[in-house]
């Protein structure tokens, strides 16, 4: 069909008009591709320069500042302190022996560490860096900084380190920090990518490791863009992590540094507690070992001698140490035979010193007894006769529930490591776990603290404050997270009758302030501070009949380890109580003499917040005290603990 004219000049308008939007459309894609392209080859061109170079960007974590712990008063007992390092990239440095060649022209470089660093990057991602060099000076970081070039995959570094201000004074609070080990890996399901930097520090022991997540803070993170030599060009942008959280303790730090330097070169533990809120004020383990050692990597040396003393320095005494309560223990055995209705405070039994049971005889401390005896006198002059005839009418289970109820036997929530539990024995615990069929001797011995019985210096603590308040006490730690305070649980009455539980406290009273009184020589005279208290001496071993025939040797004839330990409990002011304290003194020898006069100067310090007067002393011994406080190498916590720093 032939087109007309009007249909071939419709057809010409129709491409007339296509063509202009195509060439349209194509001029402006030229135009945006020429615009695009000055861009890149004119503003960016130093950019695309560095990238055509072989440069590439690099994430990398930022390790968080560690929160602090804190003591009551707000004195810094684990801090952060400012520390340069220097750090290698094995991907970057590419030929890493010439590298550390380089390296060791400029910076001193310890044989040790470097050996360490090299075996860390043979386990280690190419990319990750590892350190090399670990608190050198400002002079070397800047002779690194100045020969970078030279340097490819050396990096100098600012970072945080833990740092303990007042040394061994918290080192079994606290415990320490460490770089994170193949072995802290295996046993944890944390998957923190911190956790993969080497060095990073981590909690070992102590709060420091019951804590350690909350200490840690979360990572943060930086893009970085290095050349081919792995020199840091610049950074692109980061992103702040979060900072561990702060923590403040129960414990008083210049209480604390007055209990290590009373117990001098004592192997021995002192906790003091407010029996109000359960605080533990001190919580001392002697001797103790500066943890700044660990934090900076400690010495082959410094590490055997820790491990080879026999006073066990590493060890916690206050929760991990197991001792026989020995006479410490009579109040329970008292107490349980009140509450039961077995016994009254007229009830007497004589003393011969010894007690004939099925044909074995237990003796008494006193070899020639105390004649007629009643609860009262049984507790000032710790008769042990006294409660093995207790021990038979209540047995042994009636005293294991006594026990129980006083805070003995138990494991405390406390963020410290390994928190003994003790041993508070039973008839089922000994079918169970040995065997055998609970005996009558096994009563005897238990009831004056002794057989299978097992407390730490903590539940003694506990213990003296229950019987001070009443209530069931629990000990308490952590006082506060980031300025918030941790709640304060409702201690519930015990139950007890308070007529019984008088004459417990009496007859404490008098242990520590009558003149036959076994720690009558450790009285406090200063009206409104004086203690109520227990002597106690456990034995370590068993005295032969060839030994007691001819008198017994005397504890500072034998070997130190083969002594007996020296125990003393007490809570104060006896009318008011406001704190309870327990002291254990190993191979001590009597609690009288061992453990007494140490737990009343610490009771004394904790009532005054520091030095007390010598008024509070009898008048017969202020010479003597006054020249041993001023031999005691105290120091003023708050200004030890300057120089800890957040950032």
């Amino acid at each position: 069909m032939r087109r007309t004219a009007r249909d071939t000049e419709e057809s010409a308008r129709t491409i007339t008009r296509r063509g202009i939007l195509l060439g349209g459309t194509m001029l402006a894609t030229s135009v945006a591709l020429g615009l695009r392209m000055r861009y890149m080859q004119v503003d960016q061109a130093d950019q695309f320069r560095l990238l055509a170079e072989e440069n590439r960007i690099n994430i990398r974590l930022i390790p968080p500042a560690r929160g602090q712990i804190f003591d009551r008063n707000g004195v810094v007992i684990a801090g952060n302190e400012q520390v340069y390092r220097i750090v290698i990239v094995r991907e970057d440095a590419r030929d890493v022996p010439a590298v550390i060649e380089n390296l060791r022209k400029i910076v001193a470089l310890d044989d040790a560490e470097l050996e360490r660093a090299l075996k860390e990057m043979e386990r280690r991602s190419p990319f990750v860096p590892v350190t090399i060099a670990e608190r050198v000076s400002w002079e070397a970081i800047s002779a690194v900084a100045v020969n970078a070039p030279a340097l490819p995959g050396i990096t100098p570094e600012v970072g945080l380190s833990r740092v303990y201000p007042l040394g061994p004074d918290f080192a079994h609070v606290t415990g320490y920090v460490g770089p994170v080990s193949d072995y802290d890996l295996e046993r944890t399901d944390d998957n923190d990518p911190l956790l993969q930097i080497p060095r990073f520090q981590i909690g070992k022991i102590g709060v420091e490791a019951r804590l350690e997540k909350l200490l840690r803070g979360r990572a943060g993170s930086k893009r970085i863009e290095v050349n081919a030599a792995g020199r840091v060009m610049r950074e692109l942008d980061r992103q702040e992590g979060e900072a561990g959280a702060d923590v403040q303790l129960t414990v008083d730090a210049r209480l604390q540094n007055f209990v290590l330097a009373r117990l001098g070169e004592e192997s021995a533990a002192v906790v003091v507690m407010d029996v109000a809120t359960g605080d533990l004020l001190s919580i001392t383990s002697a001797p103790a070992f500066d943890p700044n050692l660990f934090v900076r990597g400690i010495s082959v040396a410094d590490y055997k001698a820790l491990t080879e003393n026999d006073h066990r320095p590493l060890a916690d005494k206050t929760v991990q140490g197991a001792y026989p309560p020995g006479s410490t223990f009579k109040m329970v055995v008292a107490l349980a035979a009140l509450e039961a209705g077995l016994v009254t405070a007229d009830t007497t039994f004589s003393c011969r010193g010894f007690l004939e049971v099925s044909g074995r005889r237990f003796h008494c401390w006193s070899r020639g007894g105390h004649g007629r005896v009643d609860l009262h006198k049984s507790l000032v002059e710790s008769c042990d006769v006294y409660y093995y005839e207790l021990a038979q009418r209540v047995g042994i289970d009636g005293i294991s529930a006594m026990a129980h109820r006083l805070g003995l036997g138990e494991r405390y929530d406390l963020p410290l490591s390994a928190v003994a539990e003790g041993l508070v024995p039973t008839r089922a615990w000994k079918r169970e776990r040995r065997g055998e069929e609970w005996l009558v001797g096994d009563s005897l011995n238990a009831a004056i603290g002794q057989g299978f019985v097992l407390s730490t210096p903590l539940q003694l603590a506990v213990m003296s404050a229950r019987l001070a308040t009443g209530r069931a006490v629990v000990p308490r730690l952590v006082k506060s997270i980031d300025g918030v305070e941790q709640p304060r649980p409702e201690f519930p009455p015990l139950g007890f009758s308070e007529n019984n539980l008088r004459l417990i406290r009496r007859a404490m009273f008098s242990a520590s302030n009558d003149r036959r009184g076994t720690a009558y020589g450790s009285r406090i005279v200063e009206q409104g501070r004086r203690m109520a208290g227990k002597t106690g001496t456990s034995q370590v071993r068993n005295i032969t009949a060839a030994e007691r025939a001819r008198g017994v040797f005397r504890n500072e004839d034998l070997p130190w380890h083969r002594r007996d330990h020296a125990l003393f409990v007490a809570f104060a002011p006896e009318d008011v109580p406001q704190i309870a304290v327990s002291v254990v003194v190993e191979h001590g020898g009597g609690g009288a003499a061992a453990a007494a006069p140490i737990a009343r100067d610490v009771v004394l310090q904790a009532l005054y917040g520091g030095l007390p007067p010598l008024s509070a002393y009898p008048e017969s011994q202020r010479a003597r005290i006054r020249a041993m406080q001023e031999e005691l190498p105290l120091r003023e916590p708050a200004a030890a603990a300057r120089g800890a720093t957040r950032a």
